[in-house]
């Protein structure tokens, strides 16, 4: 799988996490701090991960800053992306399930190496639903993107 990676932070667990996509065969492209000469604001780091999930060059993205929140907020302006913050991996794999969530979202600060292969793990395992109620609200979100960015 493709995957864009993002971090405001060469922090350690965002190291841990390029290795931990690599190791389980992911083809990792990396922004921000993680890549230098990379402008590595919040905003602009997980918004050049999230367009990556939106145009097609990656399958999905992990963005990283120190609470999670910024990065997920930057993704989510990119039509296309439901980015999804997740602290543990009950959330990831919910975030999967019932929203079609396409770009994970990471708090650098909440995030050690053991949860993050947790967090990994149910994320990867994760499939979207088939639930007729749950496509409708996914399909709500494409719905909004849509108004979003008409003329």
């Amino acid at each position: 799988m493709r995957i864009s990676v993002s971090s405001d932070m060469d922090e350690p667990v965002a190291r841990a996490l390029l290795a931990e996509l690599r190791e389980r065969g992911h083809q990792v492209r990396a922004h921000g701090a993680l890549s230098p000469g990379d402008d590595a604001r919040w905003a602009f780091c997980s918004e050049a991960a999230a367009r990556d999930v939106a145009d097609g060059s990656a399958d999905q993205a992990v963005v990283c800053c120190w609470t999670g929140t910024g990065a997920s907020i930057a993704a989510n302006k990119v039509p296309g992306v439901r980015a999804a913050l997740c602290t543990d991996a009950c959330t990831a794999d919910g975030a999967r399930r019932w929203n079609d969530a396409n770009v994970l979202a990471l708090s650098l600060r909440l995030t050690s190496g053991p949860l993050l292969k947790e967090i990994l793990d149910a994320w990867f395992a994760g499939a979207p639903s088939d639930d007729p109620d749950d496509r409708r609200n996914v399909e709500r979100t494409a719905q909004l993107d849509r108004a979003r960015t008409a003329p």
